[in-house]
C-alpha cells in the first residue's frame, strides 16, 4: 500500500467560474482509512475521480507514494474503485466478475482462482461464485464489487458512496463489514459519502469539504468535540449542533437569562459585539434559568428523546434541539428554559469569520 498526497490540487469544470475543488491540500497516510465527505457539489466525488484519473488536475498535483500520477492515465495508477451502482458485468458470474481484470491483464488461471477464493471468504460470498449478479441482493452485490478491487491488490482502495443504493438496515450492517475489512488488509482507503454519520463511524480521519474547499480534517471524536468553523460545527452530529447568535457580556455570554461564563483570552478575538455560540442537543439540559423554548415536537426514539421547538431570540424565533430524559419529556406546546450542562459544552465561533474562537 502506499500514502496519498493532493498538493494544492485544483479542478475547475470548462464554463464554471468558480473550483470544483480549490487547492486541496491533503495528506492521506499508508494503511488510513480518511473519509471525504460535504453536501452535494462540495468536490468530494470529483476529489476522488481526480485521484482516480478520470478527472483532470488544473493546477497542483496528485502523488501516490512518491510517484506524481498527476498525468497517468487510470490504468498506470494501480488503484480499484468501488462505484455506488456496483458496475458488475450481468453476463458473468460473481468469480468471472471478481477475476475479469486480472483476466484482462494476462494473469495465471490459476493465480486468479486463488486470489478470487480468497477476497470470496474475506467477504462470505464463497457460496455465490457461480451466480449472477441478478440473483444477488444489493447487499452482496456491493460485496462482490469490493471483491473485484480487492483481488487486484492495488495500492490505493477508492470508494464512491458504496452504500448509497442500501436501504438502512443494511447500511449500517455493510458499513461495520467495510471497516472491519479495511483494518484486516490494512489498506489505504479513500471513502466518499454525504453521510455524516458514515463519516464518523468508519474514518480513520474525516475531511471535510465545502464549496470545493477543505474545511477541517482531523478523527472524528477531535472534530466532534472541536470544530473549525461553523460550517463543520452545524454539519457534523445528529441532530445538528444548535448555533445561535449571543451578546458577549462582562465575563461571558448571556444565554436567555443564565451566564455562560467563557474564558476572556477567548472572547479577546471576537471581533464583535457578539459572537455564535454552538451546543450540542446532548449538552443541553432542562433548567430553572436559561433560554425560554417553546416544544414543537418531542421524538421518541427508545432509550433517547429529543426536543425540538424555538427560542425566542430577538425577532425572529430560533429552532433549538436539546436531548432530554426519555422517561420524562415535556409536553408538546410547553414552554421550558434550557441551559448548557456547564460552561464547557460550548463552543464560540466568529460572527463575521465563522472561525472557531479560543
Amino acid at each position: 500500500m502506499s500514502t496519498v498526497t493532493f498538493d494544492q490540487a485544483t479542478r475547475v469544470y470548462p464554463g464554471q467560474d468558480s473550483p470544483a475543488v480549490d487547492q486541496l491540500q491533503l495528506e492521506i497516510e499508508d494503511g488510513e482509512f480518511l473519509v471525504l465527505v460535504g453536501p452535494s457539489g462540495c468536490g468530494k466525488s470529483t476529489s476522488l475521480r481526480m485521484l482516480a484519473g478520470l478527472e483532470e488536475v488544473d493546477a497542483g498535483r496528485i502523488l501516490i507514494g512518491d510517484e506524481d500520477v498527476t498525468t497517468l492515465p487510470p490504468k498506470a495508477r494501480d488503484i480499484a474503485m468501488v462505484f455506488q451502482n456496483y458496475a458488475l458485468y450481468p453476463h458473468m458470474s460473481v468469480a468471472e466478475n471478481m477475476g475479469f481484470a486480472l483476466k484482462i491483464a494476462g494473469t495465471p488461471k490459476q493465480e486468479i482462482a486463488a486470489r478470487v477464493k480468497e477476497a470470496a471468504a474475506l467477504l462470505d460470498i464463497e457460496r455465490y461464485l457461480d451466480r449472477k449478479p441478478k440473483a444477488l441482493s444489493g447487499g452482496q452485490r456491493q460485496r462482490v464489487a469490493m471483491g473485484r478491487a480487492i483481488v487486484r491488490q492495488p495500492r490505493v482502495f477508492l470508494m464512491d458512496e458504496p452504500l448509497s443504493n442500501l436501504d438502512a438496515k443494511l447500511r449500517v450492517q455493510t458499513r461495520t463489514q467495510i471497516a472491519q475489512l479495511q483494518r484486516r488488509l490494512n489498506a489505504t482507503t479513500v471513502y466518499v459519502t454525504h453521510d455524516q454519520v458514515e463519516a464518523m463511524t468508519m474514518g480513520d480521519r474525516v475531511a471535510v469539504l465545502k464549496d470545493g474547499l477543505l474545511q477541517q480534517c482531523a478523527a472524528p471524536r477531535e472534530m466532534y468535540d472541536r470544530p473549525a468553523n461553523l460550517f463543520v460545527a452545524g454539519f457534523l452530529g445528529s441532530p445538528g449542533m444548535n448555533l445561535v447568535e449571543l451578546p458577549v457580556i462582562d465575563g461571558g455570554v448571556r444565554f436567555g437569562d443564565h451566564l455562560v461564563r467563557v474564558p476572556r483570552d477567548t472572547l479577546a478575538d471576537a471581533d464583535a459585539a457578539t459572537v455564535m455560540v454552538g451546543v450540542r442537543p446532548e449538552n443541553l439540559a432542562i433548567s430553572t434559568s436559561g433560554l425560554k423554548v417553546e416544544v414543537d415536537v418531542v421524538e421518541e426514539l427508545g432509550a433517547d428523546a429529543y426536543v425540538y421547538g424555538r427560542a425566542s431570540l430577538g425577532a425572529i424565533p430560533h429552532p433549538i434541539v436539546t436531548r432530554v430524559d426519555w422517561r420524562h419529556p415535556p409536553a408538546k406546546g410547553e414552554t421550558i428554559n434550557v441551559a448548557p450542562v456547564d460552561d464547557t459544552a460550548i463552543h464560540v465561533f466568529s460572527t463575521a469569520t465563522g472561525e472557531r474562537l479560543g
